[in-house]
Order: structure tokens, then sequence, then C-alpha cells
């Protein structure tokens, strides 16, 4: 699944090439994908606006209209955009399409049909259930260190399920959230209330850096230019991991056994000696 830097990149790569353009219609195929709205009424909500810009919040995708309304998309397990011409065929597993008035149409293409879209008033959204509970941007000033540390003073968890509650530390998934606990040199099973005062500012920082190298990576592939996000979901490759799946294999610090976990149903994979 896409996390913050691969759902930032998606999002600067539709504000390239969809800003200014008008929706001329809009079709919801699969029902499902925006249970909040009725096909027909969510088409005439869309109808003849324009795209302002398109920007993230979280992992959501947001593109501001000029009729007053937002379009929010998690992309979830699989979704994905394309930016097709008249003369290509919309993939097979299209669950919505966006039709332009210069021609062209954004299809959002979905295998394991997890995605979601809603049409929210603009005004109201910050008050929308799949925003309101956000946590702060990770790279906003509101996420400092003050804020992480009341927040984990007063959390049961784990430090693996704290880092992955998005009302708590906005944008970390799986794979982020392991590599910045081995950088800060922590244990996912130790209690989040009980990681010391000496390593909050590593922690801090691990979770800034680990998500702006991955964004840079992101940034660094090139996707084919019809298609929005293919290429960017595999959230970098082993190569760029320490400890994300290399169960068994040496640590990059200490040459002892990477070992794998479950904790909430998710793998977790870490360095028994490195990782207090």
């Amino acid at each position: 699944m896409p996390e913050l830097p691969e759902v930032e990149y998606v999002a600067r790569l539709l504000d390239e090439r969809v800003s200014g353009r008008r929706i001329r219609s809009a079709e919801l195929r699969r029902a499902r994908l925006a249970p909040h709205s009725a096909p027909d009424d969510f088409a005439a909500r869309l109808k003849n606006s324009a795209v302002n810009f398109v920007h993230r919040r979280g992992k959501n995708i947001l593109f501001d209209l000029d009729n007053g309304r937002t379009l929010l998309t998690h992309l979830r397990m699989s979704g994905r955009f394309l930016l097709l011409s008249g003369q290509l065929d919309d993939p097979k597993f299209t669950h919505a399409v966006f039709h332009f008035h210069d021609g062209m149409r954004l299809a959002f293409d979905d295998q394991r049909h997890f995605g979601l879209m809603k049409v929210i008033e603009t005004v109201d959204m910050n008050l929308d259930r799949s925003l309101a509970t956000l946590a702060p941007e990770p790279f906003s000033d509101e996420f400092g260190i003050d804020y992480l540390r009341s927040r984990l003073a007063v959390s049961g968890r784990s430090l693996k399920e704290f880092l992955l509650d998005q009302s708590k530390v906005c944008g970390l998934g799986n794979i982020y959230a392991s590599e910045a606990m081995f950088r800060a040199r922590l244990s996912p099973r130790r209690l989040a209330r009980n990681v010391p005062r000496t390593r909050l500012d590593l922690l801090h920082a691990s979770i800034r850096n680990v998500l702006n190298e991955a964004l840079q990576l992101a940034g660094g592939k090139v996707p084919d230019p019809i298609v929005i996000g293919e290429g960017v979901y595999g959230n970098g490759t082993r190569a760029d991991w320490h400890v994300y799946d290399r169960e068994d294999e040496p640590c990059v610090a200490c040459s002892s056994s990477i070992r794998r976990i479950r904790q909430g149903q998710r793998s977790t994979y870490y360095c028994p000696k490195c990782q207090r």
C-alpha cells in the first residue's frame, strides 16, 4: 500500500497534469468506490467543474474544484490514475472516469477494489471523518517534539502500533514505521509511553528522514507519461531498506539476524540487538 511519500508523488503528478482542466462529465462505474453517493449524484456534483489544484492530506489525494467541492481519493492497495487520450482504451479495472473538455480523460483503475472516493464540500473538508482525526503532517511545525512526547506519554500500545495510528502519526505505514524505529534504535515491542526522553529527538528525526528520503526516491522514478503513479507503489526497493522484508539477513549495523514478528496482523522487521 502506498504510504505518504508515494501518495505525495502521485498528488504532485496529478497537479501537474490535470490542474486547469474542466470535467465535462464523470462516470462512477463501481458504486462501492464512492459509497456515500449514488452514481448519478456523484456525476452531477462534478460536472462542469474545473480542477484548481491537487494536493494531499495524510494518505488522501484531494482534487480542489472551482465549484466549491473537493474530490477525495484514497488509493488503498492498488488504485492508480491514468490520463488517456480518445484513442486509448480504459484499463480493465476502471471504476471511475472523468472526461475533460479538451478530449482527455482521467481513469481510476483499481484491481484490488479497495479504493475510495467521495465528493465533499471544501468549506467543510476538515470536518470529514476521513480527515478530521488525522494527526498533523509530519513535516509541519505542529508535528514537533512536544507534540510527539505528549502523544507517546499517554499511549499504552506498542511503539509500532502507535506509529501506524494515523491519528497519532500521519502518513507512516508498515515499511517506514519499521525503518524509523531501526534508525531510532527502538524496539517495536517497547510500549510507546516508555520511549526514553533521550531517544525522543532521534525518533522524531527518523520519522521525518525516512519519509523525506522515500519521497526523493519516488520523485526520481519516471512513470509512463500516461500512467500517474505506475511504478511508485513499491515504496522504494529492498536495496533502500535496512530492516523491512529482510528476515534472517544480517543487520547493516551489527550483523545480527533481522527478525520478523506479527503485530496487529502486520509483519514487523527489526534488529533485536540494535533496537531496545
